[in-house]
Parts: structure tokens; sequence; C-alpha cells
């Protein structure tokens, strides 16, 4: 057998770093022969029950024949992997390949077996799942298509780790001994049970950092004013319901405590256990603190120090090597820079950030890359909560500094399920894993609104961000989150406006909009206002200035109870004379309307002169308790994972109406909560990805492996295109090559007249507006003059490489692309040809594959629709023939990620039916997938 020539190579890129069940971290890596230590010390302390099942029988030690077998691999035919945590191994598994008599392979074989050892104290956390994942992604690398296992049926354990990985298995009893055998290509099941894993994990890892039973400062300065100082105080003043406790190395040896907190030199000498510590010593001794809580047995680190990626290369290359340096000890990290974290729990009560002041605990999920504008949104929703506990507070903070490790994705997991948290607000200034966060972001927006907010939208990532690069417009990934449910707004006053819209009230069950109020002016603005964002107002109600709190009450109720009203906004200018009472009473009746039907959304419109807003807040404190104030479309649910304490609920009676400074402000937040409804009730019903009897994708298969034999990437000829192309029913007309007037003659005979004449030259091609098009040239005559007035204005025919196209009918031109991005994936995009549509933006963008339902939607969603749907009298154009050939491009991409890039333009739809007039296509080795991948934590 001819040896492989990466045989014997240490296979680096095999090492990963995973969450376990329980939240904590182990690496997994491929042993090597240095690891016959590690490997006999891990085998004394396996119980002797685990190593019976290991090996069958009796096997109390390793000989030394056994440790240089497990530790003497090829990394091709015999591969071993461990689960490490300290540098320790908690667990190993191997595979050798064999051949079709059951023997070690002595040719390349696509089946091996597979086997297992979990140290007792480590099973339970889902070590052996993860070990699964990873020795399968290496199998397949090595052209291993099948697992087989042989397992004691009293092992349990073993059998549903196999048994529960969704993998196609096959399974029999001989001889006393269960044998599996399994495919290793991923399925929709295998897929879905690595997801969840990973769901579960990522957010038991965050749960521990947001709810830790004990919390050390590491770095809490005897000197009041530091940053470890007040971040203890925080902690402290806050009520922290755990154990809490100052760490400095300075203290003197007789100081016990530091503002009333137990003090300590190191977390060594804390007796008991640490759950989270707080790093704010300065960045050289940083790895010391770590080495201390690593072997302590600290869970997780928020670190606020600074001095890290952000300072430059040199920082970078110490936040890779701190992460490193947490992981191997299975500590997950919070920053560095980190502002820090908030949990408003009562069971919690933690507030371990440099906010001086602890928000309101309410049911708001809060996330920031940036302290500074963490800050500011605390700042903002603690003001705009009018001093109401509830759902206008904040459940759990995480501002995630540099993001080296955990990042808006792992949180994103933990408020999925998190029954204290209704709305999710997010301010991003990278994303680190687009395609991960897209499909994280459609599960959460399915159960809860998730709004985004992006900086850093026309620049490079803050220099602390480690970040994979796309080469996607920032617009182009907007419509992609909005395709997942995400509400995008520009602002963080967006970002809160609409937060406490969704946080506070029902989602709407339409655009159609109710408008009243003492203010005519006001009403016509608010009018304005929603007819720029798309939505169906009613003529305003105007109750005049003299109108009172039971005039308004009574007009509310009339617009809530009409079925053609789906919100109402109130506008409303404060009385002359006592003010305040006017105010309360305003409120109070507002409040009283509205809870009598909670089914629609309420928004007031107010000028800031008066108190309204604060007394639209003190009377949902004051309410009756009789109604309930969770909105009924993000009430909490129980936990699919776990058993949680109960939710904390917002004050009963509380029917909190959000109150806007401005109608532009309330009416844009209204529409995006519209657009989030219409996108929840589409969720329910996504369409499905259709089937064509024409479609030959074993054909394109074997046609793409032999284009792509001639090398790495091409962008295939015209020919190619068409055939390519026509495996998918997607027929292209012909363009016949014209280098000469009699060349074009000949070609024009051969499609038949009438024809186009077309330049292709790079800056001519689909460039009508410029005369690089000739149309409908009926004979000879016109084809040889039209020649002629080419070349004259353009240059010699080499230049602008004239073709001949047989005529299509008239109709809308149209283009179709689709591209696979390193980071976002395939993505499907449609607009229409011309320049006016590229100077606007004017492109649809959805995530392939896609659905009947999004291609149409697809084709609805771009600004000048209008024009193939009838725009003043004209034909519509055949929109199902357009939709078709949306789904059938997307169905080439998803079913040949080798195709990484499809270009139709012009694609000319008619009265009935389309014609594709040009088309381009571009064949590579596509981008390394990592989401079909086995689970891993982003690399250091």
């Amino acid at each position: 057998m001819q040896t492989s020539p990466d045989r014997h190579e240490y296979p680096a890129h095999w090492e990963a770093d995973v969450v376990l069940r329980d939240g904590g971290t182990a690496r997994i890596r491929p042993i090597t022969v240095d690891d016959a230590d590690r490997l006999v010390s891990f085998y004394e302390q396996v119980s002797d029950e685990s190593k019976y099942y290991r090996f069958f029988a009796p096997y109390p030690r390793l000989s030394a024949k056994d440790v240089h077998r497990f530790t003497h691999h090829d990394f091709v035919d015999r591969v071993g992997l461990a689960a490490t945590v300290g540098g320790e191994f908690i667990a190993t598994v191997r595979y050798d390949r064999i051949g079709a008599d059951g023997t070690p392979a002595s040719a390349p074989a696509d089946e091996a077996e597979v086997a297992f050892l979990v140290q007792d104290a480590h099973q339970g956390r889902g070590v052996a799942s993860a070990l699964l994942e990873h020795i399968g992604a290496v199998a397949r690398e090595r052209g291993i298509r099948r697992f087989a296992a042989e397992v004691l049926p009293a092992n349990n354990k073993m059998i549903k780790v196999f048994t529960d990985a969704g993998y196609t298995q096959k399974r029999s009893f001989e001889d006393g001994v269960v044998r599996l055998e399994f495919d290793l290509e991923p399925t929709d099941r295998s897929l879905a049970v690595q997801y969840a894993r990973e769901h579960r994990a990522e957010a038991r890892s965050v749960q521990r950092l947001l709810a830790p039973g004990s919390v050390a400062v590491i770095g809490a300065g005897r000197t009041p004013g530091g940053v470890g100082r007040s971040v203890l105080g925080n902690i402290r003043d806050a009520g922290f319901t755990g154990r809490l406790y100052a760490v400095n190395k300075a203290l003197p040896e007789d100081q016990k405590e530091l503002d009333g907190v137990p003090a300590h030199r190191s977390v060594r000498d804390i007796d008991g256990p640490v759950d989270v510590a707080v790093v704010a010593v300065p960045a050289e001794h940083v790895p010391e603190v770590v080495n201390e809580c690593g072997e302590h047995g600290v869970q997780g680190l928020v670190v606020v120090s600074a001095g890290y990626a952000e300072s430059g290369l040199d920082g970078r290359e110490n936040q890779r090597a701190l992460v490193r340096h947490a992981r191997t000890y299975g500590m997950r990290i919070i920053g560095p820079n980190a502002f820090g974290v908030i949990n408003t729990s009562p069971r919690v009560r933690l507030n371990a950030s440099l906010a001086p002041e602890t928000p309101r605990p309410g049911r708001i999920g809060l996330f920031a890359q940036s302290g500074a504008i963490g800050i500011a949104l605390l700042s903002r929703l603690h003001r705009r909560g009018g001093g109401v506990t509830g759902v206008t507070g904040v459940s759990t903070f995480v501002s995630s500094g540099n993001r080296a490790d955990v990042s808006g994705n792992d949180v994103l997991q933990y408020w999925y399920e998190d029954p204290d948290t209704d709305v999710v607000l997010m301010y991003l200034e990278s994303i680190g894993n687009p395609r991960k966060f897209t499909r994280l972001a459609r599960r959460t927006a399915a159960a809860k609104p998730l709004v985004v907010v992006q900086g850093a939208r026309h620049g490079a990532a803050p220099q602390g961000h480690a970040v994979r690069a796309t080469r996607l417009p920032h617009e182009t990934v907007s419509a992609l989150l909005r395709q997942a449910g995400v509400i995008r707004v520009d602002t963080i006053t967006d970002l809160v406006d609409a937060g406490l819209l969704l946080a506070r009230q029902p989602l709407p069950a339409g655009p159609r909009v109710a408008i009243l109020g003492n203010s005519e002016s006001l009403g016509l603005l608010t009018y304005d206002a929603c007819l720029a964002e798309g939505l169906r107002p009613h003529p305003p109600q105007d109750l005049t200035t003299a109108a009172s709190a039971a005039d308004f009450h009574a007009a509310l109720s009339r617009a809530l109870a009409d079925d053609r009203c789906d919100a109402v906004v109130v506008t409303a200018i404060p009385a002359v004379g006592e003010v305040s009472v006017a105010d309360a009473a305003l409120a109070e009746a507002l409040r009283s309307a509205s809870a009598a039907a909670p089914a629609k959304p309420v928004l007031v419109v107010h000028v800031e002169l008066g108190g309204l807003a604060e007394a639209l807040s003190a009377a949902a404190s004051t309410a009756p308790q009789a109604e309930s104030g969770i909105p009924p479309q993000t009430a909490p649910r129980p936990s699919p994972t776990e058993e949680r304490p109960p939710a904390v609920e917002a004050p009963e009676g509380a029917h909190l109406i959000p109150a806007y400074p401005a109608a532009e402000r309330a009416v844009r937040a209204l529409a995006q909560a519209v657009t989030y409804a219409q996108w929840r009730r589409d969720a329910a019903d996504p369409g499905r990805v259709p089937e064509y009897d024409d479609i030959d994708p074993r054909g394109a298969a074997t046609l793409i492996d032999g284009l792509l034999a001639r090398g790495q990437g091409l962008t295939l000829g015209a020919e190619e295109t068409c055939d390519l192309l026509g495996h998918y029913g997607i027929h292209v007309h012909r363009a016949l090559p014209a280098p000469t007037p009699d060349a074009a003659v000949e070609a024009a005979r051969t499609l038949g007249y009438p024809v186009a004449l077309k330049a292709t030259a790079p800056h001519l091609r689909h460039r009508a507006d410029l005369g690089g098009v000739r149309l409908d040239l009926a004979d000879e005559d016109q084809l040889r003059r039209s020649y002629t007035e080419l070349t004259e204005l353009f240059g010699a025919p080499d230049e602008l490489r004239p073709v001949v196209q047989r005529m299509a009918p008239r109709g809308v031109d149209v283009v179709v692309r689709a591209v696979i991005d390193p980071a976002a994936g395939a993505v499907l995009s449609f607009g229409l040809a011309g320049a006016a549509s590229q100077l606007l933006g004017d492109t649809a963008h959805r995530l392939i594959p896609v659905t009947d339902r999004e291609a149409g939607s697809l084709v609805r969603s771009i600004r000048t629709a209008p024009l193939l749907f009838g725009w003043r009298g004209s034909a519509p154009a055949d929109t199902r023939a357009l939709e078709e050939l949306l789904l059938r491009v997307s169905r080439l991409v998803d079913d040949h990620p080798e195709v990484v890039a499809v270009t139709l333009e012009p694609v000319v739809v008619a009265s009935h039916g389309l014609s594709v007039l040009g088309a381009s296509v571009r064949l590579a080795t596509p981008p390394a997938r990592d989401d079909l991948g086995p689970r891993t934590l982003p690399a250091y």
C-alpha cells in the first residue's frame, strides 16, 4: 500500500475547543507519541467497570505494548483523539480502518471500527458525543464512510451515544455483543442533534456566567476609585445573593475584609468554590490570575482588563494566548476589555459591571459589544422606564468587549431559553459567524422579538474584534438578517424605541392604524409618518384641545373596538392648568381603555412639556390587580432542555403604554413591529423547495467534476454555461460571435430574423443606455448598417466583441445572481436590470435554499416591483415563470456548492414566459462549511 503524503504528519487542524453539556469546555486534539504518561495516568483513574466495558474483560492496567499502540498513529488508517481539561486526558476515542472481512485494512477501505473510553468523573458531560462528532469528521476527511462499534449490552450509556447521534445505522446482536454500524454522512437528523447539543451547551455556559453562586473580584484595589474596587462595590450594592470575595495579592496578611466583603490575597486562599471571577488586573498579570482560577476550579471569567487586541498586534497575540489559556482549564471568557455583566433577577441580583446603578428588573435582554454604547442603552432604558419595575427593565445585560470568546451567538442561545427574557436588543460591531448568527436569529425570532443595530457598517470592525471577512455589502447582510426575522434598526434610539414597544405591547395584526388626539397638527404629522413607513393610517381624529380624559378614553375604546383597526397612535399635548393632575388623569384613561382591549397595541406621541410619559408608567404601576402585563406573543415558555425557576413577571395589572417624543419615532417602531408580526405569521408556513422533473443533478455533477479537473477555479465559456444550466431546466438564448459584418449576417441567418446586435466588451456589456445594443434588426441591410454604426462609435470589432442573438419577446429586464460567501453562505439576489436600479441599490436577497414562498416575496420586495405587475397600464409580467427561475438557480447552487457564482443578465420577463439572454457561471472548490462539521468554538 502506498503511503499517503500526509501520513505521520501531525494534523493540527483537528484541534478544537468544544463546550460540553454542563457549560464547561474541553480541548479535543490528536493523540501523539508524547502522550504516553498522560494515557497511563488517565487509564489509572478509570473505574474497573468502565475498563471492562471498553475491553470486554478485566483489564486493570495498560501494557507497554498497549501504550505504544494507543499513542502511535498514522493519522490515516489509525487515529486517536483525546478530550483534555487542564492538559490532562478526560476521554479518548480511536478508529482503526478495517477491510471487508473485518480485519485491519491492508488496502484502502471505507469502514473503520471505533471505540471510546471516558473517565468516570466526566461521564454525563457529553464528552463522548462531542468526540464522536469530531472523530466522524476526521474519518470522512480520510475517506471513511462508515463506523462499526461493538458494545456490551449492559453498556447502555455508550449504546445511547451511538443511537442518539442521528446517523443512519444498522444494529445486530451476536456472540453476546451488540454491533452497531452507521454511515457518517451528515443527515438532517444528525445535524439537528448536533445543533440541539450545541444550543444546550452554549446556553448553559452563558448561564454559568450570568447566574453564579459565588463571585471573586480579582484586582479590587486597596484605595477607592479603581476599576476592580468599583466593580466590587457595584456587586455588593446590588445585593448579590451569592457569596462575594475580594482578591488582591497586595493586601496585608492580616486584612480579612475589604468594604465589608471577605478579602483574600489569592483565589487559592478562598475556602469553597468560586463560579465566576471578575478579572481587573493589568494585562501582564492576567496569565497568573488565569492559572490560579483554573487550579481552583473557577467556571468562567469576566475580564474587564484592557490592553489586548484593541491595542495592536502584540495585544492581539496576548488575547489569543488568554483564550487558549482559559480554555485549557475549561473556562469561558467574557471580554477582555469588557464593561461587565448584569442579572437583575431577584434570585441573583448581580451587577458585575462598571455601571454604577443596577437597571430596573424587567424582561429585556441587552447585549452590547461596546461599553460606551452599553452605558448609553442602560441609561436610556432606565430613563424611558419611568420608574416602573417590570417588562420595561432589563433581565440580563452583557458587554462583551473584544468578544474573544463568548459572543452574541452564545448569549442568543441563552436568551432563547431564558424565561425571564421576552425581548432581545443587540448592539453589534461585528458578526463573527454570520451563517450561525442567522440560524440562531431565525429560531429566536420565532419565539421572541430580536432587535439589532450594527455599528461599523461602512468600515472595518473595531481593532479588538477578529472576525472572518465577508464580501457581501452591509445592505445584503442586513437583508439576510431581516429574512431571518431580525428587526434591523439604524440607531440606538431606534433600538430602544422598538424594544420598549415590543416589551410593553402585543404584536399588531396588520398595518391599519387609527390616529386620535387633541392636536390636529400632531395628528397630521403622524398620518404622514405612517404613509412614509408603508402603514395604512385612517384619517386622524381630532378631539380638539378641549378634550378631557374621558373623551380620550371613549375615543380610544371605539378605535380599539373597530375591526378595521390593528393599532392606535394617540397624540397628546399638555392641558393648560394643573399639568401633573391632567397628565395623571389622561394616563389612567388611556391605560384603562387599552387594558380592556389587550390584543391591539397602543402608542402615545407626546410633546416633552408635561409629564405624560412618567404618568403613563405610574398609571401602569398602580393599576388594578386584574390583568396580566405580559404580552401574549412573548409569554415565558417552559425550557425544552431543563427545569428553570419560575419567570419574574411584570406587576399585576400593568398594561404599559410606550410614549414617544416624536411622531416619526413612534410610527417607525410600530412599522417595525408590523413587519416582524408578518414575518412571524409567514414563519409558521415557510413554504417548500419544489421538485422539477427536468432537473438532472447527476448529469450536472458529472459535468462539474470534469470541468474542475482542469483547475481549482474557472469561469465557464458560453457553451459550458448553457450545458450546465440546461441540466437545471434553465435555457439560455444562443449568442453567436460576429467578428465581421459577414459573420454577423451568417449568424442572423442561422438564428432567424429579427435579431439583436450586442457589444460584449466589459465596458459596454449590459449597457444599452450607452448605445452598445441594437434591437429588432429585421433584415441584412439593418444589421450591416447597425454593425457599421457600432464600430464607428466604439472601435474595432476585436475591441467590441459583438454577438448576434435572436430577439426575445418584449418584457421587463431583470437580473438574477447567486454567490457563495465564505462567511454568510449561499445568497440569491434579484433586481431589475439597468443603471437606475444599480444606483438605487434596489436589489433583494435571500439565503439559499429558497422556498416557493420566499421566491414570491423576493420578487415583490424590491421598490421597483410594480413594473412587474402592470404599472401604469402596462401588461403584467409572468412572475410565476420568474419565481420558477429563481427556484431553479437556488436548487443548482444548493445541490452543487462548487457553483460559487451565477449571473443571469438580462432576463427578459414577458407577459408569458421569460428569456435568459446572458449567463455566466464560475466554478471553484467551495468554501468550508463550519456548520456541517463538528461542534467547535471559534479558533483564537
